[in-house]
């Protein structure tokens, strides 16, 4: 363990560029715990990051930019689906940055591209955007399975005399020009200022909750977690892929991410909780839970979900509160990771159980 005094030092020594209003609020949900009858549930507002209509890919950018800055690039390469909140904000920052900034955007093959939500702020963003179809059963999660659509847009941006930084997607693994697990460090630092905040309320946190695809975010709350606050468990609700996968992958950058930081060792397995129950019929697929989530967060606390990842978590959250997965009487916060910009496309599937 270390205090957290000694672990804001050692996150400190990595660069980053201001783009996010921090510290994001911590608020309580009291119809929803009065609603769940046995916790006391919590919302960190990380969709109040304010940049681009705010979300957990801010945090990231604030390294990962500085990190493209420290490389000398001119432009950004990143990819992700055709409606990623990671692709709208990697826009934002490269343009407040003044960098140019390219993005391939994979969407399933016949369906026509229509430029709502995520996909119209890339392009008011001033993003050079790629719409391809993607592959079926190829993953997007990690750059190898995208390399041939990947790269030759890298290389033509060398052609063009440009310096291009390529970014991961979600700016998780480390790979393309990012070296160090910049994504996962930056939710590290998230998770010292949830405690903190929690802390001075004299709330002692015991779970938080959370999606988790490309599994950074996961990876840095986990070992935020084990560095200042042991007891508290980190749940993923995957919203991408199976739950060896998206596992996998904590346990990876977690074990990069402590080495970054100077500490010995790794996560214990037992500690990475993926659940891919709720992953239902797949990525960016609405069903009712998670419709019966998103209206019941509005329309109860006034706070909007999206129907890709945090509705998603929601109906996560709800059922396992529901099983009894928590016990009585916990502190229960849920990590809002934004992405409400997808809630435009969705809006015929939202409205149709209403």
């Amino acid at each position: 363990m270390l205090t957290p005094e000694a672990l804001k030092e050692r996150l400190d020594a990595f660069d980053r560029v201001a783009l996010t209003h921090l510290p994001t609020p911590l608020e309580e949900l009291p119809a929803l715990s009065r609603r769940v009858g046995t916790l006391s549930l919590l919302v960190k507002r990380d969709d109040q990051t304010g940049l681009a209509f705010g979300g957990n890919k801010a945090r990231k950018l604030e390294l990962i930019m500085a990190d493209a800055l420290r490389q000398g690039a001119d432009t950004v390469v990143t990819w992700a689906g055709v409606q990623s909140n990671w692709c709208r904000q990697t826009a934002a920052a490269a343009a407040r940055l003044g960098l140019r900034c390219v993005l391939i955007l994979v969407k399933k093959p016949g369906v026509p591209v229509c430029h709502d939500g995520n996909l119209l702020l890339d392009e008011i963003l001033g993003a050079d955007v790629r719409v391809v179809d993607a592959v079926p059963g190829r993953s997007f999660l990690e750059l190898a399975p995208m390399a041939d659509l990947v790269e030759p847009v890298v290389e033509e941006q060398r052609r063009a005399g440009r310096t291009p930084y390529l970014a991961p997607i979600g700016g998780s693994l480390t790979e393309g020009s990012m070296s160090a697990p910049l994504g996962a460090l930056a939710y590290v630092r998230a998770f010292l200022e949830l405690y903190l905040q929690a802390a001075e309320r004299g709330v002692a946190v015991d779970a938080v909750v959370h999606a988790t695809g490309s599994a950074s975010t996961q990876a840095g709350l986990l070992v935020g977690a084990k560095l200042v606050a042991p007891a508290t468990r980190i749940v993923g609700i995957s919203v991408a892929a199976d739950r060896k996968t998206v596992a996998g992958y904590v346990e990876a950058i977690a074990g990069q991410t402590l080495a970054a930081l100077g500490v010995q060792g790794g996560v214990d397995a037992g500690d990475v909780i993926v659940l891919d129950e709720y992953l239902a019929e797949g990525y960016g697929v609405l069903n009712d839970p998670v419709r019966n989530a998103v209206s019941l967060m509005a329309r109860e606390e006034g706070i909007l979900l999206d129907p890709v990842y945090t509705g998603k978590a929601m109906a996560g959250l709800l059922d396992l509160a529901g099983r009894g997965f928590f016990r009585e009487g916990e502190s229960v916060v849920f990590l809002h990771t934004g992405g409400t910009p997808a809630l435009f496309p969705y809006r015929e599937g939202l409205l149709s159980g209403s």
